[in-house]
């Protein structure tokens, strides 16, 4: 495996539910199906906090509402949570020098 393919948590499960990967570079099909996934996950995602906002501030709803909102609420975090996990994993490490200079620290010697 090259430095440019790192394996990337895809946005979906195996139909065991385990996590899915991808070892690439980034730039084939699946890379671009699951970068539309994702950006539908984050747009879903948003959509339904405002949903939540709106619900909420109305203060008048049901148990029911409530409830499908928290399942709604929940499956939708696990999405982005696992979106944070993918993207953040495949973001470059800085090295030591660049750690110390971003926050302000020297290095002894």
């Amino acid at each position: 495996m090259s430095p440019t393919d790192t394996a990337r948590l895809l946005p979906w499960l195996s139909p065991d539910g385990n996590p899915c990967f991808l070892v690439g570079d980034g730039a084939g099909f699946v890379s671009r199906l699951a970068d539309e996934v994702e950006a539908a996950q984050l747009h879903l995602a948003a959509e339904l906090s405002e949903e939540a906002r709106c619900v909420l501030d109305a203060r008048m709803w049901t148990p029911g509402e409530i409830h499908l909102l928290a399942v709604e609420l929940t499956a939708s975090l696990v999405d982005v949570r696992r979106v944070a996990e993918s993207r953040g994993a495949r973001l470059p490490v800085p090295d030591d020098d660049g750690l110390d200079a971003a926050v302000g620290k020297r290095r002894p010697g």
